[in-house]
């Protein structure tokens, strides 16, 4: 379920959306694709009431009973906030919304692979060609454990993302759930900042014409095309 989203767009973007006072990610490459236990930029409230734009790791902490191995890499989606291991970060202090143009899901055809690159292959989903900015509602966590056994136990923030019921542009591809987006100001406002108990109702399939599908990103091209070489007249 959506382990695959693509960012184009500025930091000036999400800031001015989300009036956030403080960055510190540090420069956003104008494209770029942010799969599980990789960082990814988030906007979410701090202790002294600053709105902060900062870079987590993808994967809350995994619920002890789902547990496998010594480490652990990671729950991207939260399908069940009601869900005990989950209501510890539903308070407004935990919660954080995720910037994106668009997100992929891995075709349903086991045997739809893509051209370039021989596996399978992933439908894109913008809200349209032009791939504008939206949010996905989303909890984060310090968080102190094993990332990857090589390492050893350290410290670290992580981030993920709601999903729900999917829309009939998504259920074709994946018939399970969608993450749940915010496409407005008022909508990322309200995920930021109201109680759960009205928040909560966030958590709801988009519109049938909220997205599209699109080609896949500029970051995603393995062979892009070259433009012919013309041919000397002399």
């Amino acid at each position: 379920m959506c382990n695959l989203y693509n960012i184009t767009t500025t930091q000036e973007a999400v800031r001015q959306w989300t009036r956030t006072l403080r960055d510190v990610i540090g420069n956003l490459e104008p494209s770029v694709d942010i799969y599980p236990n990789q960082a990814g930029p988030v906007v979410r409230n701090t202790p002294d009431g600053k709105r902060e734009l900062a870079k987590l790791l993808w994967g809350l902490p995994t619920p002890p009973e789902r547990m496998k191995g010594k480490a652990d890499y990671g729950t991207t989606n939260v399908r069940n906030p009601q869900y005990s291991h989950w209501q510890q970060f539903v308070s407004v202090e935990n919660r954080c919304v995720v910037p994106v143009t668009s997100f992929a899901e891995p075709s349903p055809t086991s045997s739809d692979k893509d051209p370039e690159t021989g596996i399978q292959r992933n439908f894109w989903f913008a809200r349209d060609e032009s791939r504008p900015l939206f949010f996905f509602a989303g909890f984060w966590t310090p968080w102190r454990g094993v990332r990857k056994v090589k390492d050893g136990p350290g410290d670290f923030e992580l981030y993920a993302f709601m999903t729900t019921k999917p829309n009939a542009i998504v259920a074709p591809i994946h018939e399970k759930a969608m993450p749940v987006i915010l496409t407005t100001s008022e909508e990322t406002e309200a995920w930021l900042t109201a109680p759960w108990s009205e928040a909560r109702y966030l958590q709801r399939t988009a519109p049938d014409d909220a997205l599209m599908i699109v080609e896949k990103p500029a970051t995603q091209i393995k062979f892009p095309q070259q433009a012919p070489v013309q041919g000397s007249l002399f």
